[in-house]
């Protein structure tokens, strides 16, 4: 996060006066506390002043890695998951590859009738079926798929930045969100490669607005 002028100036008070009351802040800058309510309250969220009441604001120690660190970390997988691309085990690989396409993902998850998770589909796998002189129509999915238990998947209380790690170690593009059912594990959204690049990008650049 950028700060203006007034406000690395306010920074600068706390740290040598902390605990220190806004009306104190305001006469050193010569300002009335209305003038600087804007900025403590934007020092205070953004973690770099913290406050207690009838004592006053002190510096919390933190730079501005630290606090983007920690937003981070606090972020869910709920929060960013998009709507899963999926495709039932006797579609043909045709087909798949059609919905791959015109969806433009790259990684399809394959369901049951309870929209439980039972296989993956990855670029790679279609590119491998279609090598060779099979007919594509008549190759139904679940004989290339990537079957349970070897498939990577998440949880939408999951860390984004776990799921991140996860996408690295195993060197795939996406994972299912699941949650638990009776009937197993039900896929409720997806997180890409591409999602958590956005997010930690727009992150970054809102941070130095």
């Amino acid at each position: 996060m950028e700060l203006s002028n007034r406000q690395e100036q306010i920074i600068e008070i706390v740290k040598g006066n902390g605990p220190i009351t806004g009306e104190h802040i305001a006469d050193r800058l010569h300002l009335t506390r209305a003038t600087l309510r804007p900025d403590l309250a934007i020092l205070t969220m953004a973690g770099f002043l913290d406050a207690r009441p009838r004592v006053g604001y002190f510096f919390t120690g933190k730079t501005g890695f630290e606090l983007l660190t920690e937003n981070i970390k606090k972020m869910e997988v709920h929060d960013y998951q998009h709507v899963p691309v999926v495709v039932k085990e006797d579609v043909s690989v045709y087909d798949a590859i059609s919905t791959m396409f015109l969806e433009d993902v790259g990684t399809l998850f394959v369901v049951d009738d309870h929209a439980c998770l039972i296989g993956v589909l990855s670029r790679k796998d279609l590119l491998r079926a279609s090598i060779g002189q099979q007919d594509l129509n008549a190759v139904p999915v679940h004989i290339i798929m990537t079957r349970m238990p070897n498939i990577t998947v998440c949880r939408k209380e999951d860390a984004l930045i776990e799921v991140a790690q996860k996408l690295i170690n195993k060197q795939i593009d996406g994972v299912p969100v699941v949650k638990d059912t009776e009937h197993g594990l039900e896929v409720v959204g997806r997180i890409t490669k591409t999602t958590i690049t956005k997010v930690f990008v727009e992150l970054v650049m809102e941070d130095h607005v």
